[in-house]
């Protein structure tokens, strides 16, 4: 369908959402993050999609977070169930989703690829929670993200002072997983997802699943002994793929994932 605030192409197997705001950096508002809910809605029900990505329009941005312009003039802060960017709260996607981070992901921005499973980055992205300088809180998971992935101190860091942290900080402190020249971003981008899309879909979301799952299990012990009970594990184990990939391997031949 034609959205207003985003864009949506498909590209085989992988998806693209562009947040197309760039005459406000990518800022959201509740509209743009409406159009969103639905498109990864769409996303998470298609079979035939199994990797996403998410950009932003222009050179500049990868979203300056909240339109607080928009706020400030009487525009309201909804969102949908699904969170900021009807990403952030969506807990049950487990489909593999990358940020291709092109500039300034700020605020919501930086929560937005944060709720992302990888972050690649142009040498021009730089990255804040800088809600404390307008009064605010990084309450779309940035708060509670960015330590699990970088440790406590290293996060209170950036979360105490709101300072901007380049591409290059970001991979060396681990939330960044590769960092490209700006021209070079969406066909990085593109190539990890690739490299997912070799792989079984069903293998991938039952991976992604056990992961997150795991982490909040309270210890390795029960991360492993629950596994089996992930619907996304035991779809896999369901699956045609589960039967495909030993077949193949048996075969000495380039196995046919089905995604089902």
């Amino acid at each position: 369908m034609a959205y207003e605030f985003i864009r949506v192409d498909r590209e085989g197997p992988v998806t693209i959402f562009t947040l197309n705001r760039p005459e406000v950096m990518n800022a959201l508002h509740s509209p743009a993050h409406f159009e969103l809910h639905e498109a990864f809605d769409d996303f998470a029900a298609d079979p035939d999609q199994w990797v996403g990505i998410v950009t932003g329009a222009g050179e500049r941005a990868f979203s300056a977070g909240n339109d607080l312009k928009h706020q400030a003039t009487g525009g309201g802060m909804a969102s949908p169930p699904s969170g900021f960017a009807g990403l952030t709260s969506r807990f049950d996607l487990n489909k593999p989703v990358i940020a291709a981070v092109n500039g300034v992901a700020m605020g919501g921005g930086f929560e937005i690829a944060l709720a992302c499973d990888l972050i690649i980055a142009s040498e021009a992205a730089t990255f804040a929670l800088p809600e404390p300088r307008v009064g605010l809180a990084a309450l779309a998971g940035g708060l509670h993200r960015l330590p699990r992935m970088i440790g406590q101190k290293q996060a209170l860091g950036m979360i105490l002072t709101g300072r901007r942290v380049s591409a290059a900080e970001g991979q060396t402190l681990g939330f960044v997983n590769e960092v490209v020249a700006p021209a070079d971003l969406l066909d990085a981008a593109r190539r990890w997802a690739a490299q997912i899309c070799e792989l079984s879909p069903m293998s991938i979301r039952a991976s992604k699943e056990a992961v997150y799952k795991g982490l909040d299990e309270p210890t390795l012990e029960a991360a492993i002994k629950g596994q089996t009970r992930y619907p996304a594990v035991s779809a896999l184990f369901k699956s045609e793929d589960f039967v495909e990939g030993p077949m193949a391997f048996a075969q000495k031949r380039a196995p046919a994932w089905k995604g089902r």
